[in-house]
């Protein structure tokens, strides 16, 4: 049952449209998923990339999802949810995203490229930042942050689960990060939290949640956001913002509201023809611009529905924030990729604690910083000797020693499960499900001692 102030709002807002809008909701839900291609991509020490199909048999797998595309996101499908691609091995391989399709349209106008700087400011719990991640071919650096630590530690976990490596995460406040990266980024993504209108039928507490007072509050907070946001993007720069509600208050007052304190700004053209035209009419004294925003109404498309403004900065000041010094990979992580025959792109690494990290180039002085990633993470070192990170396996396409298990075997549920399996290899041995990564595994005495992460082995 929906609020009845919310239904109230939304039949004054919408009209004859509003009958048609219930009438969505009472439809089934829109799912889907996005496919990641980081795993359909080869690199090389230069960073090149050079793309690659997928085997036939993980298309013929992807085919019993029944996937139709997203039309404004080229890697973007819908998917039968009776199929539950979340419970297939491909899922803990990186292979695709689930993500409500609405949510992908952001990054769609965000339009990030390889080699860029790119602020997802808001990033939990990471659909939108892995998004960014395969626009970006894990070229340049990709800034992530969430303020709440139980979040952004899920933030960081998918960012390692499909093999981005040019990502830093953070866990801090945006108003510290505006005073570090002053015109510092080429984009940025402000994803921000909202009422969760469009989330009514998928969280309970969406809606249980909601009231007036709510939507004043979330408001105000995005103001201070995006006001955050505004100094941290270089002239010329893009700024998206994007909510998952349907209140004016959140959505075209707030653009029109950070317009006037920030005249450096306006709104750009979307190039994206799918999506509804803002509502400059829901906002007392709103200019005609507003209608340069984008709608996406339940009743028009197959979503649960969002709202999106693309902003230019056309002045203002940059600053190049200074960067960590390269350090050179201690011996036994060198030796170690040595012998997986790992070949690492032109890039910087770092130690950390007792862990080695692949950075992004160019990456800015961390200090003072709550870093919970700073890169790719390498090894960990023991003493004299090192052990792969679970992120580099799902980053890799191969290795010196491969153990390949093909998706119909039982021995798949056996590896995810933390089990012993057995193998001819010797050694660090990377776990493969049709050609898929999907972590270590140490080759002693014919069986494969399982390095599965023990906090990813629960399994339906």
């Amino acid at each position: 049952m929906l609020p009845e102030l919310f239904c109230e709002k939304l039949k004054a807002l919408l009209g004859e449209e509003y009958e048609a809008f219930l009438g969505a909701l009472d439809r089934p839900r829109a799912v889907g998923l996005r496919l990641n291609p980081l795993k359909t991509s080869l690199h090389d020490r230069s960073g090149d990339w050079q793309r690659q199909s997928l085997s036939a048999t993980v298309k013929l797998q992807l085919s019993t999802f029944n996937l139709s595309p997203v039309p404004w996101c080229e890697t973007g499908y819908y998917y039968d949810p009776e199929t539950r691609p979340g419970l297939y091995p491909y899922h803990d391989a990186g292979l695709y995203y689930l993500q409500e399709p609405s949510a992908m349209a952001p990054v769609a106008l965000l339009d990030p490229s390889p080699g860029e700087k790119v602020l997802d400011l808001c990033a939990a719990p990471g659909g939108k930042t892995t998004q960014i991640a395969g626009r970006m071919e894990n070229r340049g650096l990709l800034v992530c942050n969430e303020i709440h630590p139980k979040r952004a530690a899920v933030l960081a976990s998918n960012v390692e689960r499909l093999g981005v490596s040019n990502a830093l995460v953070l866990n801090e406040h945006p108003a510290r990060l505006a005073e570090r990266f002053v015109g510092y980024f080429d984009r940025i993504l402000v994803d921000a939290p909202c009422s969760g209108e469009g989330m009514f039928r998928k969280h309970d507490a969406a809606f249980t949640d909601w009231s007036p007072e709510t939507v004043e509050m979330c408001a105000r907070r995005q103001a201070e956001i995006l006001d955050s946001a505004a100094g941290m993007l270089c002239p010329g720069g893009r700024l998206v913002y994007s909510t998952c509600t349907f209140s004016p208050e959140e959505n075209e007052g707030t653009i029109e509201a950070f317009l006037r304190r920030h005249p450096e700004y306006e709104l750009e053209p979307p190039a994206l023809p799918y999506f509804a035209p803002g509502r400059p009419d829901w906002t007392p004294g709103g200019r005609e611009a507003l209608n340069l925003c984008c709608r996406l109404w339940p009743h028009k498309l197959r979503g649960e529905g969002h709202f999106a403004a693309v902003l230019h900065r056309t002045d203002g000041d940059a600053e190049a924030p200074d960067s960590e010094a390269s350090v050179k990979i201690p011996q036994a992580a060198a030796e170690l990729l040595r012998n997986l025959n790992v070949l690492l792109p032109e890039g910087q690494a770092m130690t950390w604690g007792d862990r080695v990290w692949f950075t992004p180039r160019g990456l800015p002085l961390l200090r003072g910083l709550k870093v919970l990633r700073p890169g790719l993470e390498l090894a960990q070192l023991r003493g004299d000797r090192a052990e792969p990170a679970h992120a580099l396996a799902l980053w890799l396409h191969d290795a010196a020693s491969v153990e390949d298990l093909s998706s119909e075997d039982p021995l798949v549920a056996a590896y995810l499960n933390g089990q012993t399996i057995p193998t001819g290899a010797a050694g660090w041995t990377l776990v493969r499900v049709d050609g898929l990564s999907l972590g270590w595994g140490k080759g002693v005495g014919g069986v494969l001692k399982n390095h599965y992460p023990k906090g990813l082995r629960t399994r339906k």
